[in-house]
């Protein structure tokens, strides 16, 4: 199974970051994670430029999540919604199909509590352009900072928690066929 994560942060340090690249480190055999690093290069979506040949930056996150059999995204929440480069990114996809029936799922790093208005964005969102949510996949999972060493999560009931999300996803797959 081919992943492609991707994080709704711009910080490098971000814990939404280190999740995803402790997913992809966690990956089990038969199965890899590929992070998504274009955020920050796609410019500001413009329905003018969705179109043939769209730009660099896009033909590549569309690529990306056509090669991937599933997504799963991450990220934060600003001003009780999507960071406004996380929903830019979306709103590429909106154009093409290439998120259409697509298996996708989330993780939520935020503080107990937090982070659920950025999910709900995301939700309607994904129903707009009709991306499969696996919701046994979706995940809330609180990151103190002082759990990430190096950009990945180092403490084990973390670890353990993110490498028993991979049972659960390729489980959600199977069942959804």
């Amino acid at each position: 199974m081919r992943l492609l994560l991707v994080s709704g942060s711009t910080r490098q340090s971000s814990t939404n970051n280190a999740a995803l690249a402790t997913i992809r480190e966690l990956a089990p055999p038969g199965s890899s994670a590929t992070l998504y690093g274009g955020l920050s290069a796609l410019p500001a979506f413009n329905p003018d430029d969705d179109h043939d040949p769209v730009p660099a930056a896009v033909a590549t996150l569309r690529e990306q999540i056509g090669l991937a059999d599933a997504v799963l995204f991450s990220t934060p929440e600003y001003a009780g919604t999507l960071p406004g480069s996380f929903k830019n990114l979306l709103d590429w996809t909106v154009g093409s199909e290439v998120v259409s029936g697509k298996p996708v799922a989330w993780i939520n790093v935020a503080a107990p509590g937090r982070g659920h208005g950025a999910l709900a964005t995301l939700a309607l969102v994904l129903g707009y352009i009709d991306a499969r949510v696996l919701d046994g996949a979706c995940i809330d999972l609180p990151l103190a900072r002082d759990t990430i060493v190096s950009g990945i999560v180092s403490t084990l009931p973390e670890r353990d928690a993110l490498a028993r999300w991979w049972i659960t996803m390729l489980e959600q797959l199977e069942k959804r066929g």
